[in-house]
């Protein structure tokens, strides 16, 4: 059997790379083709197959955790990173790319000490900026001088962190974009993003200078586990996968929303990413932070939704984590110091949530963890009754809180706060107490969670798609169309969602508030539909269908439609 290692493709070179490809898709077609990466070989038609290692993709759901680091050459200027260079004047650009690298020497950079903190707070696996879209490189690089070698600092900063998050047990990923203003601005082409005909795609010259550097990071720095295309992924999924066939790419293959959780689940594996305030880097001044408590619920909800919760930090230019940031890291690791068997290798449940009580399983058993969310205050000691409609208790079936012995509370010798259950008609009934102090005032504004083992489903959910969008010219309207399949004979409500698309945002980001439209009584599978009026013309809008089910709020994918000028037929 033939063996391609990543090294012989090297030395076929650049030109011939396209032959190669050629030459062995057919060989691996014909199973005598396979490609090596160290102590991994597996067969090249797996690696050239447009999709990822199916055993691999199930590794990154059971990790479900992950740390963003949004680290650039701009972070000593304490703003946006990278989009400052688009429609900047030539001599900020000209500055940017000759002035910024000089500032740039984090003298108290100490990648352990991030990494003690991310295994702490219940980390995975990390997602490190190795090049955004201005283009600095933060490795020792040969394709550029515009790199962090070419500082003050002048260390291999991808290095030092692989190594010191390897010593914890995370995962390594990295961040990689195509885009890449520095080469555009080298060669005299407009800085922009998303127009035809600035990216390496369209330029050979470019995609070989793109290749160049992806098999600087995927041949020096071991095994990579996971790799995030910001940008156009086109013919550069598969380099990635030649160079490092068991790599898992996540976008560029995967759905990966940002700053948002989609209403209905993306089938498979998915990756959400979010900002603890407003911005991706550190930022200096007018920042807002969420609350511990808000994070903790979009991980919940993420998890519960069956994707991965990728939660960004922003280093300082002094190489430290901002305070406010490494306090949130820690109010997160008490939360899954508590609940992480509730967040890691499981998977959704039937329903996502009934209300403000969220759900995941665990894939390998018949367990269900239901999150108590927005129940506060909660005195300790105190008690309080759920019910749950959609999981059903069997003769086996066991209940608790995690972190909680179901035996004592402190300084409260005549409370017993056993976890009690049962099963009626409209639910399973539990009876939870807050037994654990956290705080020395006895306050815990975030989620407790219960462990059920050997549960059924109750129910049998309904399912709501989103269909199309059809503008009326002559009634200047737009007409939303949905589809539900009703499991029962429950009455249902269906109806739509829609908002604004942010002018300018990534297509991955979408932060506007939903709107509400009317809700009518449906108790048949079918369509429904609602028609939109006095809509703002040549604008884009985002839609899904809703079906309000007395139990949860169910919701199709989210889709796109723009509204037309009145002449427009």
């Amino acid at each position: 059997m033939l063996v391609a290692t990543p090294f012989l493709v090297h030395k076929l070179g650049l030109p011939q790379y396209g032959i190669w490809m050629l030459v062995s898709a057919i060989l691996g077609s014909m199973g005598i083709l396979s490609t090596g990466f160290g102590d991994a070989t597996v067969k090249y038609v797996s690696a050239y197959r447009g999709q990822n290692n199916p055993a691999g993709v199930e590794t990154f759901r059971d990790r479900g955790f992950g740390l963003f680091i949004h680290w650039g050459v701009d972070g000593p200027l304490g703003g946006i990173i990278s989009h400052s260079l688009v429609g900047a004047s030539p001599d900020y650009q000209q500055r940017f790319f000759t002035e910024l690298p000089q500032y740039f020497n984090p003298k108290h950079f100490d990648p352990d000490e991030w990494a003690t903190l991310a295994k702490l707070a219940g980390i995975r696996y990390v997602v490190f900026t190795t090049k955004h879209h201005a283009g600095f490189c933060m490795w020792d690089t040969k394709t550029t001088d515009f790199n962090v070698m070419h500082t003050p600092y002048g260390q291999d900063v991808l290095r030092q962190t692989i190594d010191a998050f390897r010593k914890q047990g995370i995962a390594i990923g990295l961040y990689f974009s195509p885009d890449d203003f520095w080469w555009l601005y080298q060669h005299h082409i407009p800085i922009n993003r998303h127009v035809k005909g600035i990216y390496p795609q369209e330029i050979p010259a470019f995609m070989d200078y793109t290749k160049a550097q992806m098999r600087e990071l995927l041949t020096n720095y071991g095994s990579i586990d996971y790799l995030f295309f910001d940008g156009p992924a086109a013919q550069l999924t598969d380099y990635a996968w030649q160079l490092q066939p068991n790599l898992i790419i996540t976008r560029g293959i995967m759905e990966t929303p940002e700053q948002y959780t989609p209403g209905l689940a993306p089938q498979g594996a998915w990756e959400g990413s979010m900002t603890m305030g407003t911005e991706w880097p550190w930022k200096a001044s007018n920042e807002t932070y969420k609350s511990g408590t808000r994070l903790i619920e979009i991980m919940i909800e993420t998890r519960a939704k069956g994707g991965n919760f990728v939660l960004n930090i922003g280093p300082k230019p002094d190489g430290t984590i901002p305070i406010e940031q490494e306090s949130l890291l820690r109010e997160l690791a008490q939360w899954d110091f508590i609940n992480r068997e509730a967040i890691t290798a499981t998977r959704p449940w039937i329903l996502t949530n009934e209300n403000n009580l969220w759900f995941t399983r665990h894939k390998d058993s018949s367990t269900v963890y239901a999150f108590l969310t927005r129940m506060v205050p909660w005195k300790l000691g105190d008690a309080r009754e759920i019910v749950l409609h959609s999981v059903k208790a069997t003769p086996q079936t066991t209940a608790s809180v995690l972190g909680q012995s179901d035996t004592i509370v402190e300084y409260r010798p005549e409370v017993t706060p056993k976890t009690e259950w049962h099963q009626q008609s409209d639910g399973l009934h539990i009876k939870v107490y807050r037994a654990q102090r956290l705080y020395t005032d006895g306050t815990w504004p975030n989620p407790i969670t219960v462990k059920l083992t050997n549960v059924e489903p109750a129910l049998a959910p309904p399912s709501v798609q989103t269909l199309t969008a059809t503008w009326n010219a002559q009634q200047s309207t737009e007409t939303l169309k949905g589809h539900i399949d009703i499991a029962d004979t429950t009455e249902l409500k269906t109806g739509f969602q829609y908002r604004l698309v942010k002018s300018g945002s990534d297509t991955s980001e979408r932060t506007e508030p939903w709107i509400d439209l009317p809700l009518t009584v449906q108790s048949h599978t079918g369509d429904f539909t609602f028609t939109l009026k006095d809509l703002q013309r040549d604008i884009a809008y985002e839609f899904r269908a809703r079906v309000h089910h007395p139990l949860i709020d169910l919701y199709g994918t989210e889709k796109t439609f723009r509204t037309r000028s009145s002449e427009t037929q």
